[in-house]
């Protein structure tokens, strides 16, 4: 069997009977040792990891489902569906899961797997007795039809053998037709049954009844059956809803008719399921799996038909963004887009890839900034959530956005970060639900791990920067308005007052902090600045400093809520645990300590979370031995905080303050002791310099006294050496360090000179006493600063030399003796 490949997304079916994308990759049917038999195989396009691998079992039902879906169920509770990206890969591998089957291709459905009693029952059965034979469809037989419906549940063959029986003699539409009589006749009782058998059709799962039942002209009179619950003692009313409560509106006319329908069928379908049908028992839950399949297939076609259809887009489009647009078409105009985003997010990665784009290119964010700032609160919720769908799918996308804003508008206010921020502070909701939202989308786009692309490396920089000189000073302001010294309230209030003119809701009195809900927005935006502290470097330190913004934050430590106090501990014991000198001697100098030591003090033996997380504080502090911060805390702190003995923490701050003191003296001591030592060395070096040279004039004169001609050539040699070894020494520079300078003879400059001064250096070893090394010695001084080397011995010389020599080494110091000059 051929291996033919087509790309596919796979999705199995969870608990919640939602279907969770497994990945996108390409199927073949193949044969499998291992697993003895053709199988699927599902390989991923991304890395070729294998995301599928089943056989195709000859008693497991496959269903095919609207040409490009194929479902089926492995084992109990584990549901599978490939959805391919052309209709006619679906057909191939239906037509090779058929072919293992023995099944006609033309048929959208296998058999179900069956027991082996079932199995050998039925095996026998000719091809004729594989139908279920229905009663015949009349008000009298009713019940008859109930029971049976109702008994074949239990047993998937049986449920099979029946579907196909009611597809093939048209039941459905027949059965529909006898609820209309009974609703003429009001025949309760017949009702009743009718909600039993309709029921009990949609619980066999099969989406090939489903296209039946939801067709335009049959679905509102299964809606009608299902009102007729003999469990209730007066019928829903759920048609009446449908079609009279339950408006559809057409912001924009929708001139495809397929796709209205489409719409209107999902809406329906939706409905039964989620109000009508009750909710299923534990033996039901997989009943309705196809059901699931059948809404959520449709969202994916709905969404795909409005994106290609580009005229519908670009009027909606113009529309929204359209000043003469009238606020409760605009409102509608948004409504519909947040659904369009929400139904987007069934799709299939690449195809919400390609829907989002087109949405940027639309000018989806530009039209978000207009309605953003509109007062209609409805409008505003729902360009929020239109907006979180858009940061959640490209953070960057958005970033490039409002970076470019500076350049097009002279008012930073009307930028849309600003209009977010903006939103989240004015919040009306008492529990901030809002805020808490729009906080957490501005953490997304200031947070540096998804700012590294490699295609636009320097994303980072520019938008953090842009970030700090544009929108933090709005974020901010509540917090440094609340924080106010008495002088400056009033600037500061009427500042904030430009910013916010409807934030009349908060009262930013001298303790604002006793404002519940005030307090609630304090505490988002010091968990955002908190967030800034991990995660920014330069940009949050500089703005700190700047503004002192440790100083104004810590005043939240006497707020009455302790969720607040913490928020400013924790914004505080971030910065610590960066452990920066730059930081730390911000807080030295500002005594930052003085109310986290306050609060502590005042929070007395209460053991609760404000005294745990202080004390965390400085026992961090103590173990990560933050020298700078100890020695203040101690020196400025420690009779305060003596009398706490229920933890070591600050006796052990101490220690290690007097550890170190300790250490310090120690250094100190030993620096002096050093000095002093040097000193009295370079005394003794000085005296013993003086001694050798007295005992060298000593020497001198009894060689002179005894040796009175070899003496002086012996002095001509020396004399010559010192001069060669003074140039050599280093010279002391003005600056007090050596700087070493080197004389070379021309000998060593070049290759030919230097091999002729090596019998001069190699005649020292071969002398069997010091006359060899003299004769050496003495013409080496002018030939050193010539650059010739030339050696002449006198084979005469040498009996009356070594008397010399030897009656020499007698008499001089071994220290002393002339070195040879190489």
């Amino acid at each position: 069997m051929s291996d033919t490949r087509r790309r596919v997304k796979v999705y199995t079916l969870n608990e919640d009977r939602q279907w969770d994308d497994r990945g996108t990759g390409h199927v073949s049917s193949t044969y499998v040792e291992r697993l003895k038999g053709i199988s699927l195989l599902v390989r991923a396009e991304s890395d070729g990891s294998l995301l599928l691998e089943s056989k195709i079992n000859p008693n497991t039902a496959y269903q095919k489902q609207q040409d490009t879906l194929i479902v089926w169920s492995e084992a109990e509770n584990y549901d599978l569906a490939l959805s391919f990206q052309e209709k006619a890969g679906c057909d191939e591998i239906w037509e090779k899961i058929c072919q293992v089957q023995g099944k006609d291709p033309s048929l959208e459905i296998t058999q179900d797997p069956i027991d082996e009693s079932e199995e050998e029952r039925f095996e026998e059965m000719p091809e004729t007795s594989h139908l279920v034979e229905l009663p015949a469809c009349e008000l009298a037989r009713l019940e008859e039809i109930a029971d049976l419906v109702t008994s074949v549940l239990s047993s998937p063959i049986r449920r099979e053998k029946l579907a196909l029986a009611l597809i093939s003699e048209g039941y459905i539409k027949k059965l529909l037709q006898l609820f209309r009589t009974c609703e003429d006749l009001e025949n309760r009782e017949g009702l009743h049954h009718l909600y039993e058998i309709v029921r009990g059709v949609l619980f066999l799962n099969k989406a090939t009844l489903f296209e039946v039942m939801f067709s335009d002209d049959c679905i509102m009179d299964v809606v009608g059956c299902l009102e007729y619950d003999p469990a209730l003692v007066q019928p829903k009313r759920h048609r009446e809803f449908l079609t009279k409560t339950a408006k559809f509106k057409e912001v924009i006319p929708i001139r495809d008719s397929e796709l209205r329908q489409k719409i209107h069928q999902t809406y329906r379908v939706q409905y039964i399921q989620d109000i009508i049908l009750p909710t299923p028992s534990v033996f039901e839950e997989n009943f309705l799996s196809t059901l699931t399949s059948f809404i959520f297939f449709n969202k994916v076609e709905i969404v795909s038909m409005l994106q290609e259809d580009e005229k519908f887009l670009t009027e909606v489009f113009a529309q929204l963004t359209d000043e003469a647009t009238e606020d409760a078409k605009r409102r509608e105009l948004v409504n519909f887009f947040k659904e369009f985003c929400a139904f987007s997010q069934t799709l299939q990665p690449q195809n919400r890839d390609a829907f989002f784009k087109t949405l940027a290119n639309l000018g989806i964010l530009p039209a978000l900034e207009i309605i953003m700032g509109m007062d209609d609160l409805q409008v505003r919720a729902a360009a929020t959530d239109i907006f979180s769908y858009l940061v959640e799918f490209s953070p960057s996308m958005v970033r490039e956005f409002v970076m470019q804003e500076p350049q097009q508008a002279d008012d930073d206010d009307v930028l849309l970060i600003n209009l977010v921020i903006k939103q989240m502070i004015c919040d009306s909701d008492p529990e901030l639900g809002g805020a808490v939202q729009l906080m957490g989308l501005l953490r997304t786009l200031i947070d540096p791990e998804n700012m590294l692309a490699p295609t636009n490396k320097t994303e980072k920089t520019e938008f953090l920067s842009f970030f700090y000189k544009y929108c933090m000073h709005v974020l901010t302001a509540p917090l440094l308005a609340n924080t106010a010294e008495e002088r400056k309230d009033s600037l500061l209030r009427s500042r904030l007052s430009l910013y916010f003119p409807n934030i009349s809701i908060y009262s930013f009195s001298p303790a604002p902090s006793d404002n519940f809900q005030t307090a609630q927005l304090l505490s988002l935006i010091l968990e955002l600045l908190t967030f800034c502290v991990e995660h920014h470097t330069y940009h949050i330190k500089n703005y700190i400093m700047n503004k002192d913004l440790l100083r104004r934050v810590l005043v939240l430590m006497n707020s009455k809520h302790t969720f607040l106090a913490l928020c400013a501990l924790r914004f505080m014991r971030r910065i610590i645990g960066l452990k920066d000198e730059y930081y730390n001697r911000y807080i030295i100098k500002g005594n930052l300590f003085e109310p986290v030591i306050n609060a502590l003090l005042d929070n007395g033996t209460r053991y609760n979370l404000l005294n745990s997380a202080i004390i965390e504080l400085f026992e961090f502090i103590k173990v990560e031995d933050i020298k700078s911060l100890i020695a203040h805390i101690v020196d400025n702190f420690y009779k305060a905080l003596e009398s706490i003995e229920y933890v070591q923490t600050f006796k052990g701050l101490k220690g290690r303050y007097e550890q170190e003191k300790a250490r310090q003296s120690r250094s100190l001591t030993r620096y002096r002791r050093e000095a002093r030592s040097l000193e009295d060395d370079e005394e003794m070096w000085f005296n013993d310099e003086e001694d050798e040279d007295d005992a060298d004039a000593g020497v001198e004169k009894r060689v002179e006294e005894d040796f009175p001609e070899s003496y002086g050539k012996f002095m001509g040699a020396k004399k010559v050496k010192d001069s060669e070894d003074k140039e050599n020494l280093p010279k002391r520079t003005p600056s007090g360090s050596f700087k070493f300078t080197f004389s070379h003879s021309a000998g060593t400059t070049n290759g030919s000179s230097s091999t002729s001064s090596k019998p001069a250096s190699s005649a020292s070893p071969a002398a069997p006493n010091g006359s060899s090394a003299k004769v050496a010695s003495l013409p080496a001084a002018p030939m050193v600063k010539a650059g010739l080397v030339g050696l002449v011995d006198y084979p005469d010389d040498e009996d009356e030399e070594d008397e010399e020599e030897d009656d020499e080494e007698e008499e001089l110091s071994p220290r002393k003796r002339p070195r040879l000059g190489s």
